[in-house]
């Protein structure tokens, strides 16, 4: 059922303008089993950030230690902040458009919102996108590894000082701005 993703966007390798960085942070690696916690997102025009999007996400279930020490994200954050799942979807839709998407790794983020969008909206996420891992795969291939933190420390910018979705979004655009140099 999960691997049917019929509708999905193309993955892209494109210097772009205009765009929205996307980065999610969730309960599981696994969309079948986990939740979305956080969902946040940068528009992006004529290579400016020009709005932001940020919302904690309702869990059917406690949010396990694992996450919260990688996060920061708690019960109790969630229970105070958090909307409703098919609220925060239907909010990011609006927010993102028609947008291409960018993002590290972004085929774990998008199959996890296209998941949650089919099966709660009957809804699908259909925007192209673009993945900085891939990116930096081609045009950096001698580098050991592709992580976010490896990119980071690689171009030089301002380390990670927290493991949430929207400070992600301000660092994988970072990177893209970097990468675009080299392809």
């Amino acid at each position: 059922m999960y691997n049917n993703r019929i509708y999905k966007g193309h993955s892209l390798i494109k210097k772009l303008d205009n765009y929205t960085v996307l980065d999610i942070e969730t309960t599981s690696l696994d969309s079948f089993y986990g939740e979305i916690l956080e969902i946040s997102a940068i528009k992006v025009r004529d290579k400016e950030e020009v709005d932001t999007f940020s919302q904690l996400i309702k869990t059917k279930e406690d949010i396990g230690y694992f996450t919260t020490q990688l996060t920061g994200i708690t019960n109790e954050m969630v229970l105070k902040d958090g909307k409703e799942l098919v609220d925060v979807l239907q909010n990011f839709k609006d927010f993102l458009g028609k947008d291409i998407i960018v993002g590290h790794n972004v085929n774990f983020d998008i199959n996890f919102i296209y998941d949650s969008m089919k099966e709660n909206s009957d809804e699908y996420l259909t925007n192209d996108f673009v993945d900085t891992l891939r990116i930096s795969r081609r045009v950096l291939p001698n580098l050991k590894h592709h992580k976010l933190d490896t990119l980071i420390d690689y171009f030089n910018l301002t380390k990670r000082n927290e493991h949430r979705a929207l400070n992600d979004c301000v660092l994988t655009n970072q990177v893209y701005i970097e990468l675009e140099k080299l392809f």
